[in-house]
């Protein structure tokens, strides 16, 4: 009974910890954005003046709904392509289907505001595509504005949509598609009347996701947006150009964008409360035996979209070789691109590895104890932590980096100017994806054998520690590189909170795009690209060796 009441006592105290951390680099940052947009920035008295100066300001309700377009069209978009393309992967035999997933994780972890840049370079005013266009007579417009901002949302983040709803297909049980051919449905009906209602939990699962990071995303709006005002943007403009400590502006513009990421959230949870989707499944649905037309075309569409969504990153890479004169490419290749981003000092790309790695180690190190406790330990503590854990999903990098400013930057913690800040922003940011990896993970270990192991005295932190977690280690490092790449990638929350010392390549290539050198832009990205992507293969490799040697 000891060695049980002894493990309840170690799970309430991940639990305390968990929410202690929490509450103060989370909730109390929010809770300082919050209490700042209602204070007057004289007197400090209660307010309401900065609400209703953006609900009267035609620039901020345009702000407003330019942020609200862009994500419900890129929602929509990354849905129509992302659904398709789960439904080939999951029901039909096709060539490279392996490498296909691999190629289609990519988008998800490499800088977005890459994405972006590339397409100004080969649309822009002088893109090299646009540019070759118009010496031949055809008039083309750019890339700029909500166009090009829904397009490299879509190309982003339709992964987004494409994972869950991928899981949602393959879980269907084959009698529900067999029960309506028997009654001659044709294979389109069932997809569109049976199996699409089915995964639409999913599919909405992905679409919020896509929905929430285009709220939130700041890099891809600064490249493309123009004189187009977006809520991203004008959090980041407003504190940046208030020297006050209290910027009631950038505060209120803040809950705005808290207020709807967490009302679509609610919204979601109803819909799918009302209804049910579940069908028992027993048995998982076979590959169809397409003719071989319609093969070649299933074929054909989910490596074009893999590609495409992939073109913009290739294109920068290839750019970054090329020579400038200015602002015009000239077809040269050659590494001075590279070398003048370099010269004199390799710190950012060293912040960025450095900042990265004690991230994931961090996020991991926090995350699989309390992916553990959110499995194994079902209390009211357990759910208020499963609750709050879920928060760094609905906020901005940019409110967050804000928020953590207010917060410690005088006090009795000051945190400001520091390396530690940045780690701090990146383990509460990345946090759900180390609790989601280790909870899945722990989902498969029978729990019995932790019993055993305390059965026989072992102490729970020394079986949690020696037992649980090498069983765990695969979902761990998963997560932990997931963690490392989108943190070398990060720009929302870095652009608020870094200090000249502890610059990183995503403001490095930043600072390039705002002082008009393309070319030094193309080589951060680039080195952006290879940072991101390589361990990720790397790790992804290893992975499949190590379950191939479990079959």
């Amino acid at each position: 009974m000891t060695g049980f009441g002894g493990l309840t006592a170690f799970r309430t105290g991940i639990s305390l910890f968990a929410l202690a951390f929490l509450a103060l680099f989370l909730l109390y940052p929010l809770w300082m954005v919050m209490q700042a947009s209602f204070q007057d920035e004289v007197t400090g008295h209660f307010t309401l003046a900065p609400y209703l100066k953006i609900l009267s300001s035609r620039y901020y309700v345009a702000s407003l709904d330019n942020s609200l377009i862009a994500g419900a069209l890129s929602m929509v978009c990354a849905s129509a392509i992302g659904v398709p393309l789960a439904f080939c992967l999951a029901r039909v035999e096709m060539p490279g289907k392996s490498l296909l997933m691999t190629l289609a994780s990519l988008p998800l972890v490499l800088p977005s505001f890459v994405g972006a840049y590339a397409l100004v370079l080969l649309f822009g005013h002088a893109g090299v595509i646009t540019t070759a266009l118009r010496r031949i007579g055809l008039p083309v417009g750019d890339i700029y504005g909500m166009t090009g901002i829904v397009i490299v949302f879509t190309l982003t983040l339709y992964p987004y949509v494409l994972m869950p709803t991928l899981a949602g297909f393959k879980a269907i049980d084959i009698s529900v598609e067999e029960s309506a051919r028997n009654l001659g449905a044709s294979r389109w009906r069932v997809f569109r009347t049976v199996l699409l209602p089915i995964v639409v939990p999913s599919v909405l699962a992905g679409a919020l996701l896509v929905f929430i990071e285009t709220l939130e995303n700041f890099g891809v709006p600064s490249v493309l947006a123009e004189d187009r005002p977006f809520l991203s943007l004008d959090i980041f403009k407003l504190f940046a150009g208030e020297s006050d400590a209290n910027p009631a502006a950038a505060g209120a513009l803040s809950v705005f964008l808290v207020g709807i990421t967490v009302a679509v959230l609610l919204l979601q949870r109803h819909y799918l409360a009302k209804r049910r989707f579940a069908t028992g499944a027993r048995r998982t649905p076979s590959l169809i035996p397409l003719p071989r037309p319609w093969r070649l075309l299933a074929t054909a569409y989910s490596w074009g979209v893999v590609l495409l969504s992939l073109l913009p990153f290739g294109a920068v890479l290839v750019i970054s070789f090329l020579q400038f004169r200015g602002p015009v490419l000239s077809w040269q290749l050659g590494l001075g691109n590279y070398a003048t981003l370099l010269h004199g000092s390799y710190q950012p790309l060293y912040n960025t590895g450095i900042l990265a790695t004690v991230a994931a180690l961090a996020a991991t190190v926090l995350g699989a104890p309390i992916g553990y406790v959110l499995v194994r330990h079902r209390s009211k503590l357990s759910t208020a932590l499963d609750v709050v854990a879920i928060v760094p999903f609905a906020v901005s990098g940019t409110v967050l980096g804000i928020g953590m400013i207010i917060a410690f930057n005088s006090g009795w913690l000051v945190l400001t100017g520091g390396w530690l800040i940045l780690v701090l922003a990146y383990v509460v940011r990345k946090l759900p994806f180390s609790i989601r990896s280790a909870s899945a993970i722990v989902h498969q270990i029978d729990p019995s054998l932790e019993e055993a192991s305390i059965n026989l005295g072992v102490s729970p932190l020394k079986t949690f520690a020696t037992l649980t977690v090498p069983m765990m280690a695969g979902g761990l490092m998963g997560g932990m590189v997931l963690v490392w790449v989108t943190v070398a990638a990060e720009l929302s929350s870095t652009i608020v909170l870094y200090s000249s010392r502890w610059a990183t390549m995503t403001v490095l290539m930043f600072q390039a795009l705002e002082g008009t050198a393309p070319g030094q832009s193309a080589a951060a990205a680039s080195i952006l690209i290879l940072f991101t992507a390589v361990p990720l293969l790397l790790v992804y490799r290893f992975l499949r060796r190590q379950d191939g040697s479990l079959l």
